[in-house]
This record gives C-alpha cells, structure tokens and sequence, in this order.
C-alpha cells in the first residue's frame, strides 16, 4: 500500500508541474511597474556615472580646467556673478503647449542637461551688447545627452513659433529656429531662439535673442547659453564652442598622461 500510495503522491506532484508549466504567468497587478515584480538578479542595475570602459570618469577638476574664461573670447567679455538683467522678465513665462513649456522652462532654469556627476560653470557678460553667455562642462553618459539632442532637433518642427506670457513683459512671441552647428564634438546640436514682446502701449517691442548648443565629446557634453536683447555678437556660439571642445580634449589628454 505505501509503494501505490507513494506513486499516487508522486503522479500528483508531476501533474501540478505540468499544469503550472502550460499555464502563463500572472499579469502584474495594476499599477504595478516591471521592476517591482521582478527578482532582485532580474532587476537592472542602478544607472552609473561612469564613464565608457576604458575611460575615467571625468573628475571635478578637470570640468573645472575644462572651462573657458573672459581671455579665450578677448574684449568685450568679461567674467560675470549675477542673473542677466533680461533672464526673468523674458524668459519666465508660460504657454499652453507642453513641449513648447519644455524648453521654456529649460531656458530660465539653463538646464538642458542634467548631470550625472561632476559639473562646473562659467558666466561671461558683454555690457556692450547686453550680452550673457553661461558655458557647462558636463560629467554624463552619452546616451542621456543623445537623447537631449534628439529633442532638440524635433523642436523647431513642434515649437517653430508659439506665443507665451511672461510675468513682467505681457505677451511675446517667441520662434526657434536650428542654428546650423558646424562638425564639432562627435554629435551636437544647436538652436536659435528669438522671443519678441508684444506691449499693449506704444512701447516699442523688445527683442531676446538667445543660442542654446548641446555637444557630446565621449561621455562628456558641453552645454552653451548665450543671450543678448537685439543680437549676439557675430560667430560668439561657434567661437566658444571651437575653444571649448578643443580644451575639453587637451584636459582628458592630460588625465590621460597622468594615470
């Protein structure tokens, strides 16, 4: 009896394993996102700053030697410590268009990358023209700042002129244009963004221009902000971008020599 009870026990176990084989696995409950209901050996790993292998991460000093200054542009620039004067009144402001609220937003709080570890600044102002240029070197991953680039280059098609309102200067129009990057850095890409006011009395209208540039070098980005009422100064976008690049490279070079 124990030897036929024994099969029986054993017959049963093989038909539940043969069930719980055909049968699909339970849908994750509502709500619930995939990492949660996979196993800690499923779940990916938290994302690292490091950079690509074989590469060192680029460290806080070398963001910050990687900088420009007032002498890589020469006269009139000179090294700035405060908002620009036109920074609230043209950029704060609001549309009804989300991916057009987007870069908005991006251009008042001048962060159109988010860094993912070291990261230093430097701000340069033209009191000729009424000019700022904020310069960033970035610590990233090249994945992240391919998709900043991917954005950018879709905003002229969704955002090529809307209209938004400011907190202090009324309605303004506002149109953004690609700015024709040359081949710099090993992707790039760079827009013109020119936001005009509309006042309601015979004021003249204002004009803020401003050119916004990402380039990815490796798993570092450059991210340029340079604005003026009226005009920036000729070639001040490729200018700044040619140096940069160009010191970005010379500083891992020597991080290179020194490991």
């Amino acid at each position: 009896m124990r030897i036929v009870a024994s099969g029986l026990a054993v017959a049963a176990l093989l038909a539940t394993g043969a069930c719980s084989a055909a049968r699909p696995p339970e849908p994750p409950a509502a709500g619930a996102s995939p990492a949660a209901n996979a196993t800690a050996a499923e779940r990916p790993a938290p994302a690292s700053p490091a950079a690509s292998p074989g590469v060192p991460a680029l460290t806080p000093d070398q963001a910050q030697a990687a900088l420009i200054d007032a002498g890589d542009l020469g006269v009139p620039w000179t090294a700035g410590d405060s908002t620009a004067t036109w920074h609230d009144g043209l950029l704060k402001a609001g549309t009804a268009q989300p991916d057009c609220q987007r870069l908005l937003d991006a251009l008042y709080a001048d962060e159109l990358l988010a860094p993912a570890g070291p990261h230093a600044v430097a701000v340069l102002d033209d009191g000729d023209d009424d000019a700022q240029l904020r310069y960033q070197v970035y610590a990233s991953r090249a994945a992240d700042v391919d998709r900043t680039l991917a954005w950018l280059r879709a905003v002229p098609g969704t955002c090529g002129r809307f209209s938004a309102q400011t907190t202090a200067a009324g309605t303004e129009t506002v149109q953004v244009a690609d700015s024709g990057l040359g081949a710099v850095g090993e992707a790039r890409q760079g827009l013109r963004v020119t936001l005009t006011t509309q006042p309601s009395t015979d004021d003249d209208p204002t004009t803020l221009t401003v050119d916004i540039a990402v380039v990815r070098v490796g798993d570092d980005a450059i991210v340029l902000t340079a604005g003026a009422l009226g005009t920036l100064p000729d070639r001040t976008t490729e200018e700044t971008l040619d140096i940069g690049v160009q010191r970005l490279a010379q500083v891992r070079e020597q991080g290179r020599a020194q490991a």
